[in-house]
């Protein structure tokens, strides 16, 4: 996947979360660095620029909630990866269906994982570990104080050329 509709936080919740980057990279646990913290709405492999407007568009007229970063949780796919879910509400997941109705049809090859029904928000602190590590990231890391994110921006993000299109 290459394409990613992000939110970014603000300054507050930015500084939060690097501060957990931080412990990890103290307890020898490598963090993830690679965009400021974000929660990810929908991940394909291309966004086109029509599609990138209609959103824009639907996004000027939309509430996006604040997040509350509280859950420390790891999951599995091809690598283990460690993250800090956010608390689901009625609001957010407006949000998210909102988005996937611009989406609809209009990208290639949309990622299942954040599709309505099987998204997970959460804000990726490491990924590619190995056992060893995830445990000791949980051991750097737990208790997590909850985060307060508040959005500040919509984007999107682009995994392979790294730029970041603010949408609003």
């Amino acid at each position: 996947m290459a394409q990613g509709v992000v939110v970014l936080f603000e300054d507050r919740a930015n500084a939060a979360v690097t501060g957990l980057l931080d412990r990890l990279d103290q307890a020898g646990v490598p963090s993830d660095r690679q965009f400021p913290p974000h929660v990810t709405f929908a991940m394909a492999s291309d966004i086109p620029a029509k599609t990138r407007a209609a959103l824009r568009a639907d996004l000027r007229v939309l509430s996006v909630p604040h997040l509350w970063l509280y859950t420390l949780s790891a999951f599995s796919s091809t690598e283990n990866v460690l993250v800090l879910g956010a608390v689901v509400d009625t609001e957010l997941l407006a949000v998210h269906s909102a988005v996937h109705d611009v989406l609809a049809g209009k990208v290639r090859n949309p990622s299942s994982y954040y599709l309505p029904g099987s998204w997970v928000p959460h804000c990726t602190l490491a990924h590619g570990m190995t056992e060893t590590e995830t445990a000791a990231g949980f051991q750097a890391l737990f208790p997590v104080e909850p985060v307060e994110a508040r959005v500040k921006q919509v984007a999107i993000l682009d995994t392979v050329s790294r730029e970041v299109d603010v949408l609003v």
